[in-house]
């Protein structure tokens, strides 16, 4: 039996997004992205190597894991061959925020998954290796690994570290739109889009330019051509999956679009993001938190509020012989 290890992981949103494959095997995104790693949000997974088990053993929230078991076994199979190890696994993993609903539960725990594993295993792999080994199964989950502002270069095997979380202070407001997972799961969401939207030809001429904008901008500490470029980087790719009849926005999502457009009209600086689900994250500066909070948690439709700001990287916190 291998050692037990307990390893935490957040988030990430991409502030200039990646939507589509690369036309190539092994789970490349078709265009760049950079995102911020979040606090406020964790998954934590403990990974265990056991003799006499016949297969791997997953539970994610306490219930054995079925929807995106193929990818935990499959990331289990590389960490098991590169080790040189037969045995299964027992697999513990939970989210303390919404699953499957768009806000980057893949992306945290296929990361804490990855790092766990390759520990348990006893493989000494830097957190470049092991961001490949999460792209491989979430290309969202490579930027995982690092903390603050992380780029995922087109092509790269894995993430690499831009910014430090304290060289760009900045707070993202959560709206929580839904508790439920997402009818249309980000993959299929990006097959249909690539497959049949007539804009999905732009979002990939265009995506690259709006993405080298915004990470000069973040490394000029540009906080208004940082929110500005991020929130069309999301309008851009929801635009294009739309086309497809791609649909993860609700009306809810909507309202609070308007309303950070009427923060912004009025002299608070607030940009909005959304990933491939019905949430919005809203940029601001640390300053005007409070303020946009005040206004934004009485939009109807918003459930509640997370308050949260660019954090960690995933790490280990326990390890057991």
């Amino acid at each position: 039996m291998s050692p037990t290890v307990r390893v935490v992981a957040h988030p990430n949103i991409a502030l200039s997004k990646y939507w589509g494959k690369a036309k190539r095997d092994g789970n490349f995104p078709a265009v760049p992205s950079l995102s911020v790693t979040l606090s406020g949000m964790a998954t934590r997974t403990t990974v265990r190597f056991v003799e006499g088990l016949a297969d791997d053993q997953v539970s994610l929230g306490g219930t054995p894991m079925t929807a995106g078991l193929t990818k935990v076994t499959a990331l289990l199979d590389t960490v098991r061959a590169a080790a040189g190890i037969q045995l299964r696994a027992e697999v513990e993993t939970a989210n303390d925020f919404p699953t499957g609903s768009g806000l980057a539960s893949s992306a945290s725990g296929f990361a804490a998954l990855a790092l766990a594993s390759v520990r348990a295993a006893g493989l000494d792999w830097d957190a470049t290796r092991v961001s490949g080994l999460a792209r491989a199964a979430s290309a969202s989950a490579a930027r995982s690994l690092f903390g603050g502002y992380v780029e995922l270069p087109f092509g790269a095997e894995g993430a690499r570290p831009v910014a430090t979380k304290e060289s760009f202070p900045l707070r993202v407001l959560v709206c929580v739109a839904t508790e439920e997972a997402k009818k249309v799961a980000s993959t299929e969401g990006m097959t249909t889009t690539a497959a049949t939207s007539p804009y999905y030809a732009a979002w990939l001429e265009e995506a690259p330019r709006v993405h080298e904008r915004l990470r000069s901008a973040l490394l000029a500490d540009d906080f208004s051509s940082v929110g500005a470029l991020a929130e069309s980087s999301a309008l851009m790719m929801h635009a294009s999956a739309l086309a497809a009849g791609v649909v993860y926005v609700k009306g809810v999502t909507l309202d609070v679009l308007a309303t950070v457009r009427e923060l912004r009209a009025k002299g608070t600086e607030a940009y909005a993001t959304m990933d491939a689900g019905p949430h919005v994250k809203v940029l601001v500066r640390p300053a005007d938190a409070a303020k946009v909070h005040d206004v934004l948690v009485h939009v109807p439709g918003v459930l509640r509020m997370l308050t949260t700001e660019p954090g960690d990287p995933a790490r280990v916190v326990d390890e057991e012989p």
